[in-house]
């Protein structure tokens, strides 16, 4: 039997409907709430630093906590998931999300922002399993579609805070940090009005049950899931990482505000490629194996070529590359997993995948620091090419939902 029959035998009678547009919407929104908070941080560092006198480990940390969490609090969703059921749990990490973010300036003091940093990475990490628990339960039969359309979401909010900050929202809140967090945080607590007034409400969930929600890590489908989150992972935020010290360090430092644009900017056209054609890519190994190898040649391309324009279209590439190989891989516990495994496949594969993601820009400066050259910091995003390529080779059964 194939995924697709598998899903389609296993669909949930039970599941409230919801209207495709009303649903669609509510996921883009939801998937962008996924970034927007958490990118809403590097443009107000610089203030954040002088402000609070943070080093430059602390300044490092703060940027690294979500992405840590990420990973270590995905099952936290698959628990509240099979506790509540999906659209409940949601609408908890949203409100935390909100809170949080909102929060991370009181005072300001250094403990608060950690804290409320943490506590806004953990309602992020509820509704990374959420999410394709709610694309199985509402769009059985078109999950590349809703999995493509709340990735855009994720991808536009990244955008949304991370460029319009500085020029926009800094000046209307008097330069002051602690109200930009405030400001973009306000989208969460919108998106969970809109849920609670507008989705269905779930049957009553039997928690006496025992509903499964620790992931299966003896699954190899969580693993080939995980590496292929992880490999795309490794190559976004290692080059995003470096990308400008890279510059720097061979005097181009004008190519950096182009070279990260490019990075940026390039993951949304693979959204919409993604949802143009959204059966023929969901699920197939081809696409993925493709990606990877066009990563690893992206990643020895930053390295070896002369740092400059030719850096800024390497990093274009990398950008549209991870990020198609990041939407195909969050269509994945829909597509292999029954109804009600999603959440706790889900939490596995970001665990993994997360992970991954953490400790690849490490290896990269490690890698920097090690050989005093700066080429080898683009060596994780090679890898992780070559991690996601192995990731979809692996996953011997996947298959196109129908």
């Amino acid at each position: 039997m194939t995924i697709a029959q598998d899903a389609a035998r296993n669909t949930d009678a039970g599941v409230p409907k919801i209207s495709t547009w009303l649903g669609l919407t509510i996921l883009w929104f939801a998937g962008a709430n996924l970034r927007i908070t958490v990118l809403a941080v590097p443009p107000v560092l610089p203030l954040i630093h002088d402000e609070l006198h943070l080093s430059e480990k602390l300044i490092g940390a703060l940027s690294s906590v979500p992405v840590l969490l990420l990973a270590i609090a995905a099952v936290t969703g698959s628990l509240l998931t099979a506790r509540l059921g999906a659209r409940r749990a949601l609408l908890v990490g949203l409100v935390l999300v909100a809170v949080a973010g909102a929060a991370r300036g009181v005072g300001p003091s250094t403990s608060t922002l950690f804290t409320m940093t943490a506590l806004m990475g953990l309602g992020v990490a509820i509704m990374q399993p959420v999410l394709p628990t709610l694309v199985r339960n509402w769009f059985p039969a078109r999950i590349g579609l809703a999995t493509a359309v709340y990735s855009n979401g994720l991808l536009v909010g990244e955008a949304l805070s991370a460029s319009l900050t500085i020029p926009y929202v800094l000046p209307l809140v008097n330069n002051d940090w602690a109200i930009s967090f405030v400001f973009w945080s306000i989208p969460a607590l919108q998106t969970a009005i809109a849920v609670v007034l507008l989705t269905p409400r779930e049957r009553q969930i039997d928690t006496t049950a025992g509903r499964a929600w620790w992931p299966d890590f003896r699954d190899p489908r969580v693993w080939g899931a995980g590496l292929i989150l992880g490999g795309a992972g490794a190559g976004y935020f290692t080059t995003n990482a470096f990308l400008p010290d890279f510059l720097h360090h061979h005097g181009q430092a004008t190519f950096v505000s182009p070279a990260l644009t490019a990075l940026n900017l390039g993951q949304l056209p693979a959204s919409f490629v993604i949802l143009a054609f959204s059966s023929q890519l969901t699920g197939k190994r081809l696409p993925l194996v493709i990606g990877g190898v066009a990563m690893v040649i992206s990643g020895i391309g930053m390295a070896m070529s002369t740092p400059g324009l030719l850096t800024s279209i390497w990093a274009g590439a990398m950008g549209f590359l991870t990020a198609f190989g990041l939407i195909l891989s969050l269509a994945l516990p829909a597509l292999l997993a029954a109804p009600a495994d999603v959440p706790r496949f889900s939490a596995g594969m970001f665990t993994i995948g997360y992970l991954i993601t953490f400790f690849a820009p490490i290896a990269g400066g490690a890698a920097w620091d090690l050989t005093q050259n700066a080429a080898f910091a683009f060596a994780p995003p090679a890898v992780g090419g070559l991690i996601l390529a192995l990731g979809a080779i692996g996953l011997a059964s996947v298959t196109r939902h129908s």
